[in-house]
């Protein structure tokens, strides 16, 4: 599993982790058709789950301008190295060895990929 993979399932898990269950019971949900015992995903609201977990850090966290600090706030490793394969897995052309630039592009990279597959994120933490 790559980065990215990690940082969507760290933010939906939590987000699936403070909401209330609306599954059918087990009996329920073998008798139904597959369609309707799975409703559709709500969005998930990055910027809510984000904010919990920061009121809880311990420390202040720039995390919605900082991959540094969204990493840190996710608890994964935030080191250059780190950094630079998400870049890749992103698919980022400009040079890595550009920290600032990178990171610039990263932070706002990865919350425009985490609103293509179910985040409702604000939109200027993407622009």
């Amino acid at each position: 599993m790559g980065l990215f993979s990690t940082i969507m399932s760290k933010i939906f898990g939590h987000a699936e982790a403070a909401t209330p269950s609306t599954t059918a019971a087990p009996a329920e949900a073998a008798a139904a058709p597959a369609a309707a015992a799975a409703p559709a995903a709500a969005p998930v609201d990055v910027d809510a789950v984000l904010s919990g977990l920061a009121a809880n850090a311990g420390q202040p966290l720039n995390y919605k301008t900082s991959i540094v600090d969204l990493l840190k706030l996710l608890g994964l490793d935030s080191s250059l190295q780190s950094r630079k394969e998400l870049a890749g897995e992103l698919h980022y052309s400009g040079s890595t060895d550009d920290t600032a630039t990178m990171n610039v592009w990263l932070i706002k990279q990865v919350y425009a990929e985490l609103a293509k597959n179910g985040g409702k994120v604000p939109a200027d933490w993407t622009h």
